[in-house]
């Protein structure tokens, strides 16, 4: 609503005498979208999804794999489990900068089933620091070259284009002002995300907290807000809705 009262104020505010310029527009809150779900992995131990679903969890993205060897513990478990729940879920891969990008497509597809009912897969692009094994930054040029392969082939694989998720400072370092078709999920914990993110104003997806609680996972989980109504939500999992 706020985005919306911004944008008539922009368009017709000559017409208002001023009134909006003179009016304080807050950030929207989390509290101030519709539809919100989490992320998970084997951190969360043992969900009890269908208790998370009758907490409003409205959607779930599921580690499963990193790099070209490494599976998530719980991705088995949480796929099957956040399914029979009704739980829209879909998975998410780790990049890892010390591996070829076709050996991380090929670990995927080994590991997350074609589901047509799964919501697209996410490529998970940020910046390691705490690796012991890989502290290598590769250029602006080689990763948006990779991204685009990778991105490209899993929508060949799986009907559907991934998500992007990125975190403040490698979309600062390398994504400004790329990748403006897709579709990103933004980390921003401390502010909303417009405030942060240069040249990003077009998010689908904010993560807002590492600390959120909802019924059926034990201590702290990722929460995430959709930047639309509850309808335009419907819309996006039937792959009707482009931001």
């Amino acid at each position: 609503m706020l985005e919306l009262v911004k944008q008539v104020c922009s368009i017709f505010g000559f017409l208002l005498l001023g009134s909006c310029a003179v009016y304080d527009f807050p950030d929207p809150t989390p509290e101030d979208y519709a539809v919100h779900g989490i992320d998970v992995s084997r951190w969360q131990g043992d969900i009890d999804w269908h208790a998370a679903k009758r907490g409003g969890v409205a959607f779930a993205w599921i580690k499963a794999t990193e790099g070209g060897d490494h599976v998530d513990p719980r991705f088995v478990d949480n796929w099957v489990g956040a399914r029979q729940a009704g739980v829209p879920r879909g998975a998410y891969h780790f990049y890892y900068f010390c591996r070829p990008v076709e050996e991380q497509i090929a670990w995927v597809k080994e590991i997350v089933p074609v589901d047509p009912e799964a919501i697209p897969l996410v490529l998970d692009m940020e910046w390691n620091a705490h690796s012991k094994t890989c502290q290598k930054r590769p250029a602006r040029t080689q990763i948006l070259r990779d991204m685009t392969i990778f991105l490209d082939e899993m929508e060949r694989h799986y009907g559907k284009r991934p998500v992007i998720y990125s975190s403040v400072d490698f979309h600062r370092d390398r994504l400004v002002g790329a990748l403006k078709e897709e579709q990103f999920w933004l980390r921003s914990v401390a502010s909303f995300p417009n405030n942060i993110y240069d040249q990003r104003n077009d998010w689908v997806f904010w993560q807002y907290t590492a600390e959120g609680r909802v019924p059926g996972v034990r201590g702290d989980v990722d929460r995430n807000a959709f930047f639309g109504t509850k309808s335009q939500f419907r819309e996006w999992l039937r792959g009707e809705l482009k931001r």
